[in-house]
C-alpha cells in the first residue's frame, strides 16, 4: 500500500473514540518504562542471526501489580501459556483453557471500549445486537481453531498468532504482536530485544510512543521486523482488529488511520471466519515521518 494513501476518516473517528475510552491503557514513564537503545540492522531473509543493537531489555520496568489487578490483563495473561509454540502440532483445549477463553471475553465485554466497538459494528450491520451472540462471534474470530500448517491438525487460532506468537517448522517467528507477551517473555529470558526499526536515524521513536516497530529474537529465532502497540489494553487491540476484520471482506485488509498522534497502517489477514493475523505498522508519530 502506498504511504500517501488517504486516511480512512470514519474508521479513524471510531478508533479515536476507543482510544479515549481505553482507561486501562498503561502510562509510559509511570506504569512502565522502555529503553529503545540502538537502531536495528538488516537481517537476511531466512537468517536467524541479527546484530544486537540493544544491550538492555526493551522494558526497564512494568508495574506488574497493575497488570495483575486489572481484570482484562489478568485474564489475558492466563491465556498466554495455553498454546503449542510450533505450527503443525494440534492444539488441545482443556476445559480449564476453554473457561479461561470465556472469562477473558466476558471481562473485555464489560469495558466501555468493547461496548462502543459493539455498538459501531451493530450500526454497520456486521454484528448481532445481542451481547451473547456478539460474544460467540468474537469467539469464532479469535479462538476457533483452524489449520495453519496443512501437515498437522487444528494448530492455530487468531489469538495465538497475534497475541502469543508461534513458529513455523522451528525456523521463523510468526505473529507475536503483543507487548504484554513481549514483556513476560523478555522477563523469562526467552526474548532478546535487538533494537527499534526505522527508515533513517532521524526517525528514532520516542520512549513514550504507544506503537513501535521492533527487531527481536524469541527462543533463538529472529523476527527481523515486528510491530506492536505498547501499553494499550487487550480490549483496545481486540476491538480495533475486530472492527477492521468485520468491516472488510478482503482476504488482506490494509487501512490507513490516524489514532491519537499515530499515523498507522492496520493490517488484517482473514482466515475464513477467523483472523489469520493482525498488526499495526507505524508510519509516523508526532508528525515525524517513519
Amino acid at each position: 500500500m502506498a504511504r500517501g494513501e488517504a486516511v480512512n476518516q470514519e474508521l479513524s473517528a471510531v478508533l479515536n473514540e476507543l482510544w479515549k475510552l481505553d482507561v486501562n491503557r498503561l502510562k509510559p514513564g509511570k506504569d512502565y518504562t522502555i529503553s529503545l537503545q540502538g537502531k536495528a540492522g538488516y537481517v537476511a531473509q531466512g537468517s536467524n542471526t541479527a546484530r544486537d543493537r540493544a544491550r538492555d531489555p526493551l522494558f526497564s520496568y512494568v508495574n506488574e501489580d497493575k497488570l495483575r489487578s486489572i481484570e482484562t490483563y489478568a485474564h489475558f495473561i492466563n491465556l498466554l501459556d495455553n498454546y503449542e509454540m510450533s505450527t503443525g502440532l494440534s492444539e488441545t483445549v482443556t476445559s480449564q483453557e476453554l473457561q479461561e477463553n470465556h472469562l477473558f471475553l466476558d471481562a473485555i465485554l464489560e469495558t466501555e471500549v468493547m461496548k462502543r466497538a459493539h455498538r459501531y459494528l451493530v450500526s454497520k450491520g456486521q454484528s448481532p445486537a445481542d451481547r451473547r451472540q456478539f460474544k460467540d462471534q468474537l469467539y469464532d474470530i479469535w479462538f476457533r481453531l483452524y489449520h495453519r500448517d496443512r501437515s498437522g491438525g487444528e494448530d492455530s487460532c487468531g489469538f495465538e498468532h497475534v497475541f502469543v506468537g508461534e513458529t513455523k517448522h522451528g525456523k521463523e517467528i510468526m505473529g507475536f504482536h503483543n507487548w504484554v507477551q513481549f514483556y513476560l517473555q523478555e522477563k523469562h529470558k526467552n526474548v532478546d530485544y535487538k533494537g527499534y526499526k526505522a527508515r533513517a536515524n532521524k526517525d528514532q521513536p520516542d520512549e513514550d510512543d504507544h506503537v513501535l516497530n521492533l527487531q527481536f529474537s524469541w527462543k533463538g529465532l529472529v523476527k527481523p521486523v515486528g510491530s506492536s502497540f505498547i501499553g494499550v489494553s487487550p480490549e483496545f487491540e481486540v476491538a480495533l482488529f475486530t472492527i477492521v476484520f468485520l468491516t472488510s471482506n478482503e482476504k488482506v485488509t490494509n487501512v490507513i488511520v490516524k489514532v491519537d498522534e499515530y499515523h498507522l497502517e492496520v493490517v488484517v489477514y482473514r482466515h475464513g471466519r477467523s483472523i489469520g493475523t493482525s498488526y499495526p505498522k507505524l508510519l509516523s508519530s508526532n508528525n515525524r515521518p517513519l
